[in-house]
């Protein structure tokens, strides 16, 4: 198997810190070491994977490469989208390699299994591109965040934004896993509490490549929306059959929940045009966004994904949150990340909640028309805002036992 384990220490000019003062004995082995643990191999490897490194990598940048005066280490994991494979290498890189901090994950499965590792383990765990609502609720963490969408806000936003006389009858395609199942749920909860309705769902596997009787069965439902509850190139995959299958032009609307940029141009917008998701970030939204997103193309050649500069913003977060703790105890940095508002390039003033579940506004995204398009990667045109408090699940619902009824 391949080696799923890389280390790098980030600004070796300064990596050799001055012998720690008394204000510095808190942060354990002198050092604050962070996981980037993502999919690098596989389905969602161009929307998280390295990409997401790099934006860790420039948050670091931007704190001096260190936190509460000490340097910062980054670590990265190749979890291939296994829960095993994710717990054995968080396992090993807490016991052995001593992390302080795991970051993005981007696969529920994985998510859940690292969430209860570094909750015994008192380590902080933020994930980025997975979106279980029980990261939040009946699995939350004293020492977990959930930093950009999970399954009830993407269904709730989208039911909201899309539905309406002529969008009232939906098909779901579903990925057959966590994710997928919680997704199917929420989306069939919402869409029935505005009276619409759910005229079939199929789920099936990771990675799949033909997706064609999945939608002839959509067609045969006679479906308004067709809605892609999966990610990744599982997501491209079934876009751009539905294009070739002629769908859009046939009046259906396409909605898909886990959706990036990198997929819009994996299908083209000949195939994706009119295709709606919500994003936290989109390079071209205003003059910041823009900013960090030049960086990025520095080293990746493109526009990173909402889900890569989320990664940014959790990183940029909680290396704040060390410093002004002065500690890398999770606990105690976690208790840090919600006293203190998030602000940065793509989140204003956000708060984290009290059950992990950080309150962010949304962008609602529509993919543009062939003749809308003025360069590369002008691929989406930004259509409304969903505000965090309409889509975000309250937290009375949740069952995190962290919320004091």
């Amino acid at each position: 198997m391949k080696n799923t384990l890389t280390r790098g220490v980030l600004a070796a000019s300064i990596a050799f810190a001055p012998l720690a003062m008394p204000a510095q004995a808190q942060v354990s082995d002198n050092v604050v070491r962070i996981v980037v643990m993502n999919d690098q191999s596989s389905a969602y490897s161009d929307t998280s994977g390295k990409g997401s490194v790099v934006s860790a990598e420039l948050a670091i940048a931007d704190n001096g490469g260190k936190a509460a005066g000490m340097p910062v280490e980054i670590i990265t994991i190749d979890h291939q989208n296994k829960a095993d494979i994710g717990a054995t290498q968080a396992k090993k890189a807490i016991d052995v390699d001593k992390a302080d901090a795991f970051f993005d994950m981007a696969n529920s499965s994985v998510s859940l299994a690292v969430q209860q590792l570094t909750r015994n383990a008192g380590k902080i765990a933020v994930h980025v591109g997975s979106a279980h609502v029980d990261l939040y609720g009946k699995e939350c963490s004293p020492t977990g965040a959930l930093w950009l969408y999970d399954s009830y806000s993407l269904a709730k936003g989208l039911a909201r934004a899309i539905y309406d006389d002529q969008h009232k009858r939906w098909f779901l395609v579903v990925a057959d896993y966590a994710f997928g199942h919680a997704m199917q749920t929420d989306m069939t909860n919402a869409l029935q509490a505005q009276g619409g309705q759910v005229v079939g769902s199929v789920r099936h596997p990771l990675s799949l490549a033909d997706f064609s009787s999945f939608l002839l069965q959509s067609t045969g439902a006679n479906a308004q929306v067709l809605a892609l509850l999966n990610a990744g190139s599982d997501t491209s995959n079934a876009l751009k059959q539905a294009g070739e299958f002629g769908l859009v032009s046939k009046g259906v609307s396409i909605a898909a929940p886990i959706f990036t940029i990198v997929n819009v141009k994996a299908i083209g917008v000949e195939l994706a045009q009119g295709t709606q998701f919500l994003g936290g970030y989109y390079w071209d939204a205003d003059d910041e966004s823009r900013a960090f997103s030049k960086r990025y193309a520095e080293k990746m050649k493109r526009p990173p994904t909402h889900a890569q500069a989320a990664v940014y913003s959790a990183v940029n977060h909680y290396l704040k949150a060390v410093s002004a703790a002065n500690s890398d105890d999770g606990v105690t940095v976690m208790k840090k990340m919600k006293e203190m508002p998030v602000n940065d390039f793509m989140t204003k003033n956000a708060k984290l909640r009290e059950d992990g579940r950080l309150m962010r506004d949304m962008l609602l995204l529509e993919v543009k028309k062939p003749g809308e398009v003025k360069a590369e990667w002008d691929l989406l045109k930004v259509k409304g805002v969903a505000k965090a408090d309409e889509i975000i699940r309250p937290l009375s619902e949740g069952g995190c036992p962290l919320v004091k009824s």
